[in-house]
């Protein structure tokens, strides 16, 4: 029963190159589409945040009042 040896440095470069992949898929997302898409998605997200706004209740909990 023997352990499998690692490289720390092969690991610690193979956990940046992954990080660097994820930070780029994102800006691949967000910067890879047309204009009018990142628009449209924004006009969507501030709809959805109205709707979310809009069905909240007035006031929040009552507030103990010593």
């Amino acid at each position: 029963m023997s352990a499998e040896i690692v490289n720390l440095r092969r690991a610690r470069k193979e956990k940046a190159r992954a990080a660097r992949e994820r930070e780029a898929s994102a800006n691949r997302a967000a910067f890879g589409r047309p204009q009018h898409e990142r628009e449209r998605a924004e006009a969507e997200r501030r709809l959805e945040e109205r709707r979310l706004e809009s069905m909240k209740r007035e006031g929040g909990p009552p507030e103990n009042e010593a």
